[in-house]
């Protein structure tokens, strides 16, 4: 059973996401929230498989919420569902960076939610290419890498780089295997490898840092 927590400072949304939980035989919600203050208490309490986050909140914001549950060892099994409005948000942007594993948009529809909700669970991140790169875009300074993330880089190796690069283009790993000529499990040792030096939980903020350290750049892929 993958267990959830549900946080948004609007009873309404709650109450319809808690809804339409119900029907599904392999998720439940496990608790609510909020605010994210409230949120990181009850990550700590419920150890949940995903938070659905929502961002604007009183008390503490889903963005502050996220980089503190993220950043928490004993929250390590802890993964992140932004909750937007709008999918061009520079607030699900910093999320993305704080550790968030994907954003959804509130009036996706359910089996979308629950797609979402298993993605996250199984280790993978929540990633459509092409809204990702829209709202990566649309808030990473398009002039210049960021130095802190050229400086991660470095610890790559040259087929690391590569690999990390095309991780950043929205590309899979069957898709990555076909284009670098190896097996799919290569590719995937790439992959944690470059994650582990760059400290990354997952691969949404590969993308993100495949774009900050200058690997893709923005409107070429």
């Amino acid at each position: 059973m993958i267990r959830t927590v549900v946080v948004d400072d609007q009873p309404l949304v709650r109450a319809g996401l808690q809804s339409i939980f119900q029907h599904v035989e392999d998720i439940a919600v496990v608790g609510e929230a909020s605010d994210g203050r409230s949120a990181v208490h009850l990550a700590h309490a419920e150890r949940p498989d995903v938070i659905l986050m929502d961002i604007r909140m009183p008390i503490m914001d889903g963005l502050e919420a996220t980089r503190m549950i993220t950043s928490d060892p004993d929250l390590v099994g802890v993964r992140v569902l932004v909750l937007t409005t709008f999918d061009l948000d520079e607030y699900v942007y910093a999320a993305l960076r704080a550790g968030a594993s994907g954003f959804l948009l509130k009036d996706a529809p359910p089996e979308r939610i629950f797609d979402a909700v298993r993605v996250i669970t199984a280790g993978e991140a929540l990633l459509a290419p092409a809204a990702t790169r829209r709202l990566i875009e649309s808030f990473l300074d398009q002039r210049t890498a960021r130095p802190d993330a050229v400086r991660l880089l470095v610890t790559l190796t040259d087929r690391e780089r590569e690999v990390l690069a095309l991780v950043g283009r929205g590309m899979s790993n069957a898709e990555i295997s076909a284009q670098l000529v190896v097996s799919e499990a290569t590719t995937k040792t790439h992959i944690s490898r470059a994650m582990a030096k760059l400290a990354a939980r997952d691969r949404a903020q590969l993308v993100v840092l495949a774009y900050e350290g200058g690997l893709v750049h923005p409107g070429r892929g």
